[in-house]
């Protein structure tokens, strides 16, 4: 497959994952951002595109030092945030977005607190970096700093970046932000929520590593069946697979707004 090939069928892809995540509720009007890596290359959303109605052509490609290589138009602001994050961390997708929950979130927490062993597959608690105007260096820096050991960090008063080995990864990391954000806000309107120390944290990662938590598996046939084929689908990510408490963190990784 040639290079042009590829970032085009990458440029298709990020438009999609865009549609979806706005169909979500989590990418509103033009504000927020979504970008693969193939190789040198980085397939990104232009700024000002409406991106719940995103199309390829308005997706750019740029290597990794943020030089324009194909499209016609510029890409978004935030273009050094997702540089940054591809140089210093090896994965494949970034997804920023303005998510009402999320957003709500960093308004007000410090650190949004792990309340659900599902929040083990964004690495545990999830960080709040400090505020900075969008597009800046001083942003990056923040944001790359609270992304260590953690695959989601929220954006004070502005929003929340997840990212992924591969886009369908990084797209159900906001997904699953954006619930943790929600389940968090109505426990706390219920009371104080309780939140999963660091043994209970390692104890859901060791169950799940050893029942193979996230994939599915065929029932064992009774003695003298034919056994099926083998069907399974590839399994999703699991809280063991990238989940980084404090213990085993440190080996690794509504309105319309401006398109960052």
């Amino acid at each position: 497959m040639t290079a042009s090939s590829a970032t085009g069928r990458e440029r298709a892809a990020v438009a999609d994952a865009c549609r979806r995540l706005g169909a979500e509720g989590l990418l509103i009007g033009t504000a927020g951002n979504v970008s693969v890596r193939v190789d040198d290359r980085v397939a990104i959303t232009a700024t000002g595109a409406v991106l719940a109605g995103l199309t390829p052509e308005q997706v750019t490609v740029v290597d990794l030092d943020g030089n324009v290589v194909d499209g016609d138009l510029r890409p978004t602001s935030e273009l050094d945030l997702h540089i940054g994050v591809y140089r210093r961390y090896g994965v494949g997708a970034v997804v920023h977005t303005h998510a009402p929950m999320a957003t709500a979130a960093s308004c007000v927490l410090d650190e949004l607190p792990c309340v659900h062993y599902q929040m083990l597959a964004l690495g545990g608690s999830v960080r709040v970096a400090p505020y900075a105007t969008f597009g800046t260096p001083e942003l990056a820096a923040s944001v790359l700093a609270a992304l260590d050991g953690r695959s989601a960090a929220l954006m004070a008063n502005h929003g929340a970046v997840t990212h992924g080995t591969t886009l369908d990864g990084a797209v159900e990391n906001a997904l699953l932000l954006e619930w943790a954000c929600g389940v968090y806000r109505d426990a706390a309107a219920m009371g104080r929520p309780r939140v999963l120390d660091e043994q209970q944290q390692l104890a859901v990662i060791e169950a799940a590593l050893a029942r193979d938590y996230g994939t599915t598996h065929r029932v064992s046939p009774a003695p003298g069946a034919a056994p099926a084929p083998d069907a399974s689908p590839a399994p999703p990510e699991s809280p063991a697979a990238s989940a980084t408490p404090a213990a085993s963190a440190r080996q690794q990784e509504p309105t319309k707004g401006e398109n960052r």
